[in-house]
This record gives structure tokens, sequence and C-alpha cells, in this order.
């Protein structure tokens, strides 16, 4: 097993290398000059050539992309071109707000998806089994935005009891947090529970009607130990996939929503950053939230090495 951790850390530290590259090229390709955007086109050329020396602008691209990664490894990440304030502050204050959102939706989005599957592998065919199916189709065919426009028209405008936007720290005052943090999270789990209910479902019925869940059934074992000791360990391998899928929106799946409800999160930071190509911002938030990815993708592989060991065996 050690064996195994490793080198999946050894992956994931290679795939943290390349997106770093790919981020960093990214905005090297990008038509214009940060610095002529930052001083605005009636600058003269002397200020806008200092302010390139300032940020590195001036030296060769691969002595620029070592510098970027020497900063970061010393905890510098650049001042923002647009801000004129530290990238890491803005970061460390916006990143939080994302975070309290995200999960949320975590918490609640994983749990009902894995339970709505469940009924609805043991009820296969019954009325809850056709609701909770028709249900979950239903929301997985629906966009982000459409469910945040809908769920601020119906509880915001026409019920009147939900805010259409804002953000309250939770440590300020928690139930103002919940109070303005409802549709955004709802719009965020609706998504991730239909994903998790329909492969939860579909797995569960197919370890179901595995040989191995008949002995024991054949064996006098009761239904609820057949289902949650025995179907349902081998049914959640291709779920806990999902679920590392769905970790990542806590960090960088969140902007349209954080567009919609005007909360001040990560995802309004970068989409600012990439309209007025401020670099420095991008190149930090897209390298932090390849970071949180890749951890979860990790964990991913590792949660499958302890839920099936013939994965770990197989890869060493």
């Amino acid at each position: 097993m050690t064996t195994y951790i490793i080198r999946r850390i050894i992956i994931s530290l290679l795939v943290v290398f390349l997106v770093s590259i790919f981020s960093f090229s990214l905005m090297q390709i990008m038509p214009g000059d940060p610095a002529r955007l930052a001083l605005g086109f009636e600058a003269s050329e002397a200020d806008v050539q200092a302010l390139r020396e300032e940020m590195n602008l001036d030296k060769p691209v691969i002595e620029q992309y070592i510098l970027w990664i020497k900063n970061i490894f010393r905890g510098e990440f650049g001042d923002s071109v647009i801000y004129k304030r530290p990238v890491g502050d803005m970061i460390a204050e916006r990143l939080p707000r994302t975070v309290n959102v995200g999960v949320g939706a975590l918490c609640i989005g994983i749990p009902l998806g894995i339970i709505f599957g469940i009924v609805c592998a043991v009820k296969r065919g019954k009325l809850a089994d056709q609701i909770i199916t028709f249900f979950m189709t239903m929301v997985m065919g629906m966009p982000v935005f459409w469910v945040g426009i809908l769920s601020i028209l119906v509880f915001a405008i026409w019920l009147g009891i939900l805010p259409i936007q804002g953000y309250v720290a939770p440590s300020k005052d928690f139930g103002d947090f919940l109070f303005h943090a409802i549709l955004p999270i709802l719009c965020m789990f609706l998504g991730m529970s239909a994903g998790l209910c329909r492969q939860t479902r579909t797995n569960l019925l197919d370890s179901i009607n595995q040989d191995y869940i008949r002995t024991a059934r054949a064996n006098g074992l009761s239904e609820g130990s057949v289902i949650y000791k025995h179907a349902l360990k081998n049914a959640l391998i291709p779920v806990i996939t999902i679920i590392g899928m769905q970790v990542r929106v806590v960090v960088g799946g969140s902007l349209l929503v954080e567009q919609m409800f005007n909360i001040p999160g990560l995802g309004t930071l970068l989409t600012t950053a990439l309209n007025n190509r401020d670099y420095m911002i991008v190149q930090n938030c897209t390298l932090l939230i390849s970071l949180f990815t890749v951890a979860a993708n990790l964990l991913v592989d590792i949660a499958y090495g302890f839920v099936d060991p013939r994965i770990r065996l197989s890869r060493r």
C-alpha cells in the first residue's frame, strides 16, 4: 500500500507541474501587454517599460517561469496589476467564501445522492424509484445558470423569502450565512445529487444481480446485511470517482453560481482577472484550482486501494 500511495503522489506532482507550465504559457501567448493594460494606453513608454521590468516581463520566458515558481515556494504570489494588491492576500480573502459555499453543497449533495440511489435500487420499478429517477433525470438536464435563475424567480421574487444576492461570513453570523447561502448551495448540490443517485442506483443494481449476493441470501443473511455489507461496498467504487470529481467544484466549479448571486469568491476574482489580463491572478488561481483537483483525485486513488485491495495489488 505504501508503494502504491508513493507512486500516486509522484504522478500527482507531475500533473501539477504540467498544469503550471500550461497556465504560464497560456498567459504568455494571449495578445496584449499586461503592463500597457495596467497603466492605460495614455501612459508613456518609459512608465510601461519600468512596470515591465518590475513584473519581470523583460526577462526570457523560461526565466519568468522559474522566478514565478521560486516566489511561490517562498510564499510570494506577486501583485495584482489591476487591484494593486498582493495576490496572496486576495486569494486568502476570497477562497474561504468559495469553500464555505462549496463544502455546504458537498455535505448535502453527497449523502442525498447516495441515499436516493440506494432507495431507487432497493425499490426498483416501484413508485419511489420512478419518482426519484424522473426528478434526478430532469435535474441532470438543467444547466446551473437555469437552476439559479429559476430559484431566484421562485424563492426571492415570487415568494420573497430568500435574498437574491450577497454573502455573510459564517464566523460573523452563521444564521445570516445560511440565509444568504441557501440558494447558491441549492444550485450546486442538485447536480451533484442527481449524478451520484444515478451512478449509485446503476452500480447497486449490478451488484445485487451478482452470484455472491444470491449466495449470501441463500445462506440466510438478512436483506439489510446483503445490501449494505456486501452489495453496497462494491457498488461504491465507481461512486467514489464521481465524489472525487465533485470535490473540485468546491474551488473551481462555482464560477456561475458566484456570478449569479454576487458572491465575491475565487470564481469572480478569476473572471475579472481574465477579462483584464491580470496574469498574476490568473496563473496563481489556476495553479490553486489544479492543486485542489489533483489532491481530490489523489484521495480518490488512495480510497480505491482501501475499498478494493485488488486495485492496489494490480498497480504495484
